[in-house]
């Protein structure tokens, strides 16, 4: 291990004292705000899930909290993200886990509307609060969740926190992650969903509760319609493409999940639970 260069060493040997305790509170923060993201920020049980070489669904059981929530996936199709960074967080590619910029806006909203109607989180705030559970939506939760937000950005890649927040989002009902949502409202994977599709979804995380069936409807296609003329004025879809996926319809209630292996997923529990007692032994 290499020494400190000579004149850093005397640097700090002729420090006052008051000089010594200020940097040594500052390298103490420095330590604790490395640590303060945990090796894996999200712990919760995930579905058992079986697909073919191909990737589709040939079966799946619900978690054991009883939440559909598939494992994580790395992969995020480019229509789900080009739909909730222009959602959510237009500048998302390009802040360090906070935007200022929403964060003033946010804050002019909520005191002309004397009330709180924009948070001006960004994706990244919103996988930090997802990972540490249902807390308190308070101005010292939201300054926890910006520190750690750019403390996230400084190890994660983009790409990977949009998967983080892909894998972990809630979609309504029991529903959790695009994949899940995929299989439940639309019977298909996400990278199989057209733009529409896709826009329904990329909604839903910021107001889970519009997947109702029977209700909320209106609401649900003000927001995805919504959505799609965004992405026409970023030029990502054309107007074309626009229209025809506004003529979709909506999801509805859940579908079944596919049943085509029951014996194979029922093996795979048993060899999952084994393993999970011999890991404790």
């Amino acid at each position: 291990m290499k020494k400190l260069p000579t004149h850093i060493i005397n640097y700090f040997k002729n420090l006052s004292i008051k000089g010594k305790i200020k940097w040594s509170c500052f390298i103490i923060l420095l330590i604790g705000f490395w640590l303060s993201i945990p090796r894996h920020l999200f712990e919760t049980p995930t579905s058992f899930v079986i697909t073919d070489k191909n990737g589709t669904l040939l079966n799946a059981y619900i978690a054991q909290d009883g939440q559909w929530r598939f494992p994580y996936d790395k992969d995020v199709p480019e229509k789900f993200i080009r739909c909730i960074t222009t959602f959510e967080d237009k500048r998302f590619f390009y802040h360090p886990g906070v935007d200022p910029f929403a964060f003033s806006r946010a804050v002019w909203q909520n005191i002309r509307n004397k009330g709180v109607v924009s948070g001006g989180s960004t994706l990244t705030m919103q996988v930090i609060r997802m990972s540490r559970g249902s807390k308190s939506r308070n101005i010292w939760n939201k300054l926890i969740e910006s520190v750690l937000a750019v403390r996230l950005e400084c190890s994660y890649k983009k790409k990977s926190i949009l998967a983080l927040y892909a894998s972990n989002a809630p979609f309504g009902s029991n529903v959790v992650g695009l994949d899940a949502a995929a299989w439940r409202y639309f019977g298909r994977s996400a990278n199989q969903l057209s733009w529409g599709e896709m826009a329904s979804l990329a909604v839903l995380p910021n107001a889970p509760s519009l997947i109702h069936p029977g209700k909320n409807e209106h609401e649900l296609l003000r927001k995805r319609n919504e959505l799609l003329d965004k992405l026409v004025a970023n030029k990502t879809i054309d107007a074309t493409t626009c229209e025809l996926s506004k003529m979709e319809p909506l999801p509805g209630a859940p579908k079944p999940l596919p049943q085509l292996a029951p014996h194979l997923l029922d093996r795979f529990k048993k060899d999952y639970g084994s393993l999970q007692k011999m890991t404790r032994k």
